[in-house]
C-alpha cells in the first residue's frame, strides 16, 4: 500500500470502527488504511483520553486535533526532507527503474551518490509518485453472520414514461441484498447522485428496520471517489454519512462482480420479474410497488441456494441482530478543496470565507452543510463559518481556533 497522508474524516472512521469493539486488523481493513497505521492513531487517541468504553460523541473536533499533532511530524508542505531529498533524484530513479533495476539496487547506487535515505521512505516515493510495484490482489469472500453484511449495487431496469411531463428517462435500481437470509430492497431512481443513493439507503433501512454493520456497495461513483483493488477512497460525504447511521463500508473491487455475488445475481431478477412489462406513472409508483414486490413476491419467493423464504429467514435470524433504524433526517455535507486567494479568503459554493493565517496558496478542505462551514488545515479545524448565500462574504467566523500564534482570527 503507498504511503498517503490520512484525512481527518479517515482519522475519524478509524476511531469509530475501534469504539465498537473491533480489532486493529479489521478496523485496518475496513477503514482501507495500513494495520501500523490504525496502531499509531489509536494508541495516540488513548493517550488524549478516548476511553474505549465511551460513545463516538468523544470523537470531537478538538480530539481529531490533538491525535493528529501528536501523530505527524510538524512538515510545512507535508513532506519530510528526505522525501524531498528523494524527489530531487526523481527522474535519475525512474531511469534506473525504466532499466528494471531492483529497487534495493537504487537504494545502494542512491548511497554511493550520497543519498542517505531509508529504504521504506524511497519505497513510498517510488510508489507513490512512479507507480513501482503497482499489482492486483485478490480478497476473500464470506457470508458472514445473520445481520452482518447487506450488498449493494446499481442496475438499469428500463424505460419509464413520466405522466407528470411525458418524458421517457432510464430508470435505474438500487438494489440492496441481505448476504444472510437473501432478502431485497429496490430503490428506483433517475439518477446516481450522492443525494440519490443517500436517499435510497435511508428507504432502505426504514423498509428492513434497522441497519446493517457492513455494506459492501459496488464501485459507485456516489461512495467511492477512487477505484483500486486494495486501496479504495471513499467519498468523504458518504463516510460520514456511514459514520453517522453507525454501518461500516467495505467497496467491493473494480469490475469484481464476485466481490458482491449475492446482489449481481438479483439485478437480473429485478429486471425481469418486476419491472419488465409493467406500467408505471412516475418514480413515486415505481417505488412504492418495488417496497411491495420485494415484501410480497421476492421475499416469499422460495430462493434457488438456500431453499428457504428470504423474508422468513429475515424476520426471524437478522431483523433482531440490526441496528435501530434511523429516526432523524441526515443533513448531507458537501468536501471540496479550495485554494486560499492572496486576499485571504476561499470561495465555497460561491460565497467567500475568510481563512486566518498565512495559507495563501494553499489548498484546504472544505467541509459545508446546511448550516455551517467548516475549514481544515492539514486535518486540524482552523475555522468555522455560518452558512451565508452565494455572492456574499463571512469575513469574521464567530467560531477560530487558532492553528498556531501567528494565526489570527481577524482578517
Amino acid at each position: 500500500m503507498s504511503y498517503r497522508e490520512v484525512s481527518v474524516i479517515e482519522i475519524k472512521e478509524m476511531l469509530r470502527l475501534w469504539l465498537q469493539g473491533r480489532g486493529l486488523r479489521e478496523v485496518a481493513r475496513l477503514s482501507g488504511t495500513d494495520r501500523k497505521t490504525v496502531r499509531r492513531y489509536v494508541d495516540r487517541a488513548r493517550a488524549c483520553g478516548l476511553d474505549r468504553d465511551g460513545d463516538v460523541c468523544q470523537l470531537t473536533d478538538e480530539l481529531l486535533a490533538a491525535v493528529i499533532a501528536g501523530v505527524r511530524p510538524s512538515r510545512p508542505n507535508g513532506k519530510s526532507e528526505a522525501w524531498e531529498t528523494i524527489a530531487a533524484q526523481g527522474e535519475q530513479i525512474k531511469a534506473w527503474l525504466d532499466q528494471d533495476l531492483t529497487l534495493t539496487k537504487v537504494h545502494t547506487l542512491l548511497g554511493r551518490r550520497g543519498v542517505v535515505v531509508s529504504y521504506r521512505t524511497l519505497h513510498r516515493y517510488a510508489v507513490t509518485e512512479l507507480g513501482f510495484g503497482q499489482r492486483q490482489t485478490t480478497v476473500r469472500v464470506a457470508d458472514g453472520e445473520p445481520g452482518a453484511e447487506v450488498q449493494v449495487d446499481f442496475g438499469r431496469l428500463g424505460m419509464l414514461t413520466d405522466a407528470a411531463d411525458g418524458r421517457r428517462r432510464v430508470v435505474h435500481g438500487l438494489i440492496f441484498t441481505a448476504v444472510y437470509s437473501r432478502h431485497m430492497f429496490v430503490w428506483p431512481t433517475y439518477r446516481q447522485t450522492l443525494n440519490d443513493v443517500i436517499g435510497g439507503f435511508e428507504a432502505a433501512w426504514a423498509f428492513f428496520g434497522g441497519v446493517f454493520a457492513v455494506v459492501i456497495p459496488d464501485n459507485m461513483k456516489a461512495i467511492v471517489d477512487k477505484a483500486d483493488a486494495t486501496d479504495p477512497k471513499l467519498n468523504d460525504a458518504f463516510r460520514e454519512y456511514a459514520q453517522a447511521r453507525g454501518f461500516a463500508v467495505d467497496p467491493a473491487r473494480v469490475r469484481s462482480p464476485r466481490d458482491k455475488p449475492r446482489v449481481e445475481r438479483s439485478v437480473p431478477y429485478v429486471r425481469s420479474n418486476f419491472f419488465a412489462g409493467e406500467q408505471f406513472r412516475d418514480i413515486d409508483d415505481c417505488r412504492a410497488r418495488a417496497q411491495q414486490w420485494c415484501a410480497q413476491v421476492a421475499g416469499m419467493r422460495v430462493h434457488g441456494t438456500t431453499r428457504c423464504r428470504p423474508a422468513e429467514v429475515f424476520a426471524t435470524d437478522e431483523a433482531p441482530k440490526l441496528k435501530a433504524a434511523p429516526d432523524d433526517v441526515f443533513d448531507i455535507p458537501t468536501w471540496t478543496h479550495p485554494k486560499v486567494a492572496p486576499d485571504r479568503h476561499v470561495q465555497i459554493a460561491k460565497a467567500l470565507y475568510s481563512v486566518p493565517g498565512e495559507l495563501v496558496g494553499r489548498r484546504l478542505d472544505a467541509r459545508a452543510d446546511a448550516r455551517t462551514v467548516k475549514l481544515y488545515w492539514r486535518g486540524e479545524l482552523i475555522k468555522v463559518h455560518p452558512v451565508v448565500a452565494p455572492g456574499a462574504a463571512r469575513p469574521i467566523p464567530p467560531i477560530c481556533r487558532p492553528r498556531r500564534r501567528s494565526m489570527r482570527c481577524g482578517i
